[in-house]
């Protein structure tokens, strides 16, 4: 059975946090005030796939990790 290491989950906290200020973000241009902004329309076009390569960008970092640990 493997140790358990907190340096591993502390490594992908950014990550998570990024992934919560854009959700967030994401639901505070939806207002009304910010509908006839092409910007905006835009931005939150993109957000799934911002969230999406985060995904990924976690799941190479826990591979490489994982890696390091079986050497």
């Amino acid at each position: 059975m493997k140790k358990h290491q907190a340096k591993k989950e502390l490594a992908l906290l950014p990550i998570l946090f990024v992934a919560i200020a854009l959700c967030v973000g994401g639901h505070f241009v939806l207002q009304p005030n910010y509908q006839d902004s092409h910007i905006v329309e835009y931005a939150l076009a993109a957000l799934p796939f911002a969230l999406f390569a985060l995904v990924i960008l976690a799941i190479r970092m826990a591979i490489k990790q994982e890696r390091q640990d079986d050497e």
